[in-house]
């Protein structure tokens, strides 16, 4: 049994008011809705399509070691709000899963979701070589 679930809990057990709160806020300690079986290639390759946001898939894949990697750890000298829109875009083609902690968002490459829905995908772009 969960050390966070009250005992006699069903399962799944309700989530706590605080996390319903934070949830209904927007603010999902895990931001990823799409199943392995609903990832879709057209929209995983048109989220892959631009090169930044390749960049930060490779960055991911080959150099991160952790979970939390807020988007100033990928050193893009981007705004802000260019940023948001591009890992907005990666999270809701189901490349990657977002948490939250406080105001930023920490991203992480869905690695064995996408290897199992498209095997060879991270592949190629792991071995990806960005332009100058």
């Amino acid at each position: 049994m969960s050390s966070d679930r009250p005992p006699n809990c069903p399962s799944p057990c309700p989530a706590p008011a605080s996390s319903a709160a934070a949830a209904s806020a927007g603010a999902d300690p895990e931001r990823t809705a799409t199943a392995v079986a609903d990832l879709r290639l057209e929209e995983v390759m048109g989220a892959l399509s631009s090169s930044l946001r390749l960049t930060i898939v490779r960055k991911l894949l080959l150099e991160s070691e952790e979970f939390d990697h807020s988007c100033h750890w990928f050193g893009l000298d981007r705004p802000k709000s260019s940023l948001t829109h591009h890992f907005k875009a990666l999270r809701e083609a189901g490349v990657t899963r977002q948490r939250q902690y406080g105001l930023e968002r920490r991203s992480q490459v869905r690695v064995d979701d996408l290897n199992a829905r498209f095997p060879g995908l991270l592949d190629l772009v792991a071995a990806w070589t960005p332009q100058p």
